[in-house]
């Protein structure tokens, strides 16, 4: 169970699940959260039995923003101190070597979005609401949301609502890509788990690899991306994974991998 202050953490036969716990600010970002974020995806790192991790927030949020309160007391050099330490823990959960999955069960806007983006795979719920609005508070984003948004939406969707802080609904983002799948709320949580119970069958190696290669892949050109794969495809193959992969297919069998 849980023994963070805005965090809650509990591990359930393989799959961590992490919430955002500050329901009364709607689970802002404050440098508390970030720093418990940090915490907790370092001990999910950590611990062996954890395979896969659930990320949401609590209430009708998943993460509304940066804590705007605390940014506003802050001088100029302390706001960058708080924009690399969110840049920091998004590239931690980014990099992660074991699937994230965000179960966006409400606003995430801002520092939201861009957590959820850090993620490798986000679902959403009917009521979830996306954007990145920080140009009508005097600002821009600052926790990765200008690099991982055009990747995944492209240059043009991304320049259109970073500029107009357009807020989306899920229908929305689904269909320019931000999430891969939308769920009824009262169903996000299970079918994420679903989602992690499944991933978590496959081949520990080939999943983290796999994960790898794509996030590697696209900070490089197409021939180096390449290369990327086809070392963590050797490095891969010479798992004992791959023996019992193979001899589960060959055989007809279901394959129980061991991770090595």
């Amino acid at each position: 169970m849980s023994t963070y202050e805005t965090i809650g953490y509990e591990v359930k036969d393989g799959v961590a699940f992490v919430m955002v716990s500050r329901p009364e600010a709607l689970n802002a970002l404050n440098i508390t959260v970030l720093d418990e974020l940090e915490a907790v995806f370092m001990a999910a790192g950590a611990d062996d039995t954890v395979k896969a991790v659930i990320l949401t927030g609590e209430g009708r949020s998943f993460v509304a923003g940066a804590d705007i309160a605390q940014m506003e007391s802050l001088d100029d050099f302390k706001l960058r101190d708080y924009f690399l330490r969110g840049v920091g823990v998004m590239n931690l959960i980014d990099d992660f070597a074991k699937p994230v999955i965000a179960a966006v069960n409400g606003f995430a806007l801002g520092g939201g979005c861009e957590l959820a983006m850090a993620c490798d795979i986000r679902l959403s719920s009917d009521k979830a609401k996306f954007g990145q609005p920080e140009v009508n508070l005097g600002i821009m984003p600052g926790f990765g949301g200008t690099q991982r948004l055009p990747r995944l939406v492209g240059k043009g969707m991304a320049n259109y609502l970073i500029t107009t802080a357009e807020i989306i609904g899920a229908d929305e983002a689904l269909r320019i890509g931000l999430v891969e799948k939308v769920y009824a709320a009262d169903e996000l949580l299970a079918e994420a788990e679903k989602l992690a119970r499944l991933i978590i069958t496959k081949s520990p190696i080939g999943v983290s690899r796999s994960l790898l290669a794509i996030g590697r892949g696209l900070e490089t050109d197409l021939k180096t991306g390449f290369v990327v794969e086809t070392e963590a495809a050797v490095s891969v193959a010479a798992s004992k994974d791959r023996h019992i992969g193979m001899q589960a297919f060959l055989n007809k069998t279901e394959a129980k991998f061991t991770g090595e």
